[in-house]
């Protein structure tokens, strides 16, 4: 079922505009468009020269905002390619006057032309779209070609954390991490049942915990990163 744009939706996004980047495209292919750079200025768009962190499919916002409010020296970049629901994170943002939250409105194949190589210490890839279908693989945030595109603009030392409720694309994840020459640390196969501490439970988490279902989390990392 197609989602229903929300009222007023363009004037909604209009107001959020300075703290929304929109990434606009004609070429679908994203390898020849990334080619030539157009590297967002971050220490103009933060005004500072604090850590960078993203999250890649941020949904409505509720956890890049609580953890914005938590680490005030960092700075946080939130991705997100839906309409629809970017606006209501960014007006959430803006709700709260957080100024170290700044929102990307389009696809994560993208970012390397707007993101500069080595800007990011963190990605966090929380409850990605699984795309159960064998055929739609090359969709799931987790694989290779992705974590190709994620390294680009990762620093030295920098982390990717993922969390999500299905198994399956939990198996697939670690299988990539590892055959991408990544390392993994902190896996948890029930995180509500383990002793993580500052867990941050995003809008899809609350609704998966409430039934009953185990969260899968895990932070992976390049060996050469990890000094």
């Amino acid at each position: 079922m197609r989602m229903r744009h929300k009222k007023n939706l363009d004037e909604r996004l209009d107001r959020c505009r300075s703290i929304l980047f929109k990434i606009i495209c004609d070429d679908r292919n994203f390898e020849t468009t990334v080619r030539d750079k157009d590297y967002l200025d971050l220490r103009a768009v933060f005004g500072n020269d604090n850590p960078v962190h993203m999250e890649i499919g941020c949904g409505k916002g509720r956890f890049i905002s609580e953890l914005a409010e938590r680490n005030p020296d960092i700075n946080y970049i939130a991705v997100e390619k839906t309409a629809d629901v970017i606006v209501s994170a960014c007006e959430n943002v803006m709700k709260k006057g957080l100024k170290n939250v700044f929102f990307i409105k389009g696809s994560a194949e993208y970012l390397p032309k707007y993101i500069p190589t080595g800007s990011i210490g963190r990605i966090y890839l929380n409850f990605s779209c699984p795309f159960p279908k064998k055929k739609y693989a090359k969709h799931r945030l987790t694989h290779g070609n992705f974590l190709r595109i994620y390294e680009q603009m990762l620093s030295d030392g920098a982390e990717i954390h993922q969390k999500t409720d299905n198994m399956h694309f939990f198996e697939f994840s670690i299988e990539q991490f590892s055959q991408n020459g990544f390392k993994l640390k902190n896996v948890s196969l029930d995180l509500h049942n383990s002793d993580f501490e500052g867990n941050i439970v995003t809008e899809y988490e609350a609704r998966f915990a409430s039934l009953g279902q185990p969260i899968y989390r895990l932070e992976a990392y390049k060996e050469q990163y990890n000094v």
